[in-house]
């Protein structure tokens, strides 16, 4: 099934439009992500904390909770900032194997108050499960997501 990105960025916006508590932002743009995507086994948000990415929320089995910036999937999105599509996690040089079952990843680096906030990642347990078009699709949930964290950062 085809996934309707336009609509899950719509859903993502409805959910957090008005608060500015990062965290319930978060988790309710996790378990939309997660739920509105097939062959998916983790959905969630690192942030930045220095020069580490530390777990926010999720939905999926337990992750890593601390990844060090230019480490792993994630940690290289951060360094380069630049989106990853990776089709095959175990060809990927430096994969942190949070979860030995997923497979496929895409990870999209979040933006607020200037910088690098943190990152949107998703896991699939299927080698080749993320195309561009789920890549270009999700940046539609991810700007939602930015706009978010800056107001949870300009909150009083």
């Amino acid at each position: 099934m085809m996934t309707d990105y336009h609509r899950l960025a719509a859903q993502v916006k409805a959910l957090t439009d008005g608060e500015n508590d990062l965290i319930a932002n978060l988790s309710n743009a996790s378990a939309a992500i997660f739920g509105s995507l097939d062959d998916v086994n983790w959905a969630g948000f690192y942030a930045l904390k220095g020069d580490t990415l530390v777990l926010h929320p999720f939905q999926g089995k337990p992750a890593c909770i601390r990844i060090p910036v230019g480490k792993g999937v994630c940690g290289t999105a951060v360094a380069e900032d630049k989106s990853q599509l990776i089709p095959d996690v175990h060809k990927f040089p430096g994969h942190i194997a949070c979860d030995s079952a997923s497979n496929s990843e895409i990870v999209i680096p979040l933006h607020a108050g200037g910088r690098i906030v943190g990152v949107l990642d998703i896991d699939s347990p299927t080698v080749g499960r993320f195309t561009e078009t789920d890549l270009n699709g999700l940046k539609l949930s991810a700007e939602v997501i930015e706009l978010a964290w800056e107001r949870s950062l300009n909150k009083n």
